[in-house]
């Protein structure tokens, strides 16, 4: 089982020596998940410990005005980092002390002192350390004065385009789930525990299974054509999804994940639940009336059963 931990101060966590990933991997992509592997492969050769150092909130989140679109929650970005065979994930708290320490201090407290660095892998184009002034050549050049490799693992191309967090975000705004699969290695999910609403989907024919997005801003909005997955089973139970704000009745101010299961009888509150998008239908928009809003429902319950298979005119069964 993968350790955690928060902190920069504290004891070693590898006194035998580790094999480490430095970066912020939202949505571990087929990127990331290649510097993983050979992070993993290169501990194994070593006999060191496989550790990933992360941060949250993300930095580039931290510093941004405008709120940023995640590919993946805490919980699943560190579901991420187990399957790939991490022992030890250092997630740090990304917060006002963390972007004063220098570069150089990251190197020692951190990386020497916290977790016995044998190797460190990067991206080409990582930076560190207040007001990022640390940067490759900085690694390299303390890492041979401490005892350890820095390593810069090349960027992956799909299509001769660079895999990167950025271009998963873009095609997922516009849509484009295939593509955005293509470069995660899996179709994109948000997952979460189902909680109660105000039931005014079940009062309208379409009871749903609400999530709760609180901080954390989606890539996406609007309705969908989605699979969904309970539990630890894939994501195979047909549904249509809204993500948004609900603006028709104005109820949330924060982003709400609504999804109705077609043909399901049973209760899923307190339930674990994935959301796999399949296909967007339509951008949220704001109906004159409840009637309005429950005959374009109907609209995109067919039209989500026909995209995925199903036959259209059971959408009001």
């Amino acid at each position: 089982m993968m350790r955690l931990s928060r902190d920069v101060a504290g004891p070693c966590l590898a006194p035998g020596g580790s094999v480490m990933a430095v970066g912020a991997f939202d949505g571990l992509h087929r990127g990331h998940q290649a510097l993983l592997a050979q992070v993993r492969e290169r501990a194994a050769a070593l006999g060191c410990v496989p550790v990933v150092v992360s941060f949250e909130p993300l930095p580039r989140a931290f510093f941004s005005k405008e709120p940023l679109p995640r590919l993946s929650s805490v919980r699943e970005k560190l579901q991420g980092f187990a399957a790939a065979g991490m022992e030890h994930a250092l997630l740090l708290r990304f917060n006002t002390a963390l972007t004063a320490m220098s570069a150089e201090d990251f190197v020692r407290r951190v990386l020497v002192e916290r977790l016995a660095a044998r190797e460190v892998w990067v991206g080409a184009d990582f930076r560190f350390g207040h007001k990022r002034a640390g940067d490759v050549a900085m690694l390299e050049r303390m890492g041979a004065e401490s005892g350890f490799k820095a390593c810069t693992m090349p960027s992956v191309l799909l299509d001769d385009s660079r895999v990167s967090a950025s271009r998963v975000r873009m095609l997922l705004a516009a849509g484009e789930f295939a593509g955005a699969a293509h470069l995660l290695g899996r179709p994109f999910v948000i997952e979460g525990r189902v909680e109660y609403g105000n039931q005014l989907g079940r009062t309208l024919g379409f009871p749903t299974a609400n999530i709760h997005l609180r901080q954390r801003v989606s890539p996406v909005q609007g309705i969908f054509a989605v699979r969904v997955g309970l539990g630890e089973s894939e994501c195979s139970w047909p549904g249509v999804a809204s993500l948004g704000v609900r603006p028709t009745v104005n109820e949330v101010s924060e982003p709400l994940l609504e999804t109705h299961l077609f043909d399901f009888d049973g209760d899923l509150y307190g339930r674990r639940m994935a959301v796999e998008f399949v296909a967007k239908l339509r951008d949220e928009q704001k109906f004159d009336s409840l009637d309005a809003l429950t005959a374009q429902m109907d609209h995109d319950a067919r039209s989500a059963r026909e995209i995925l298979g199903m036959n259209p005119v059971l959408a009001r069964a």
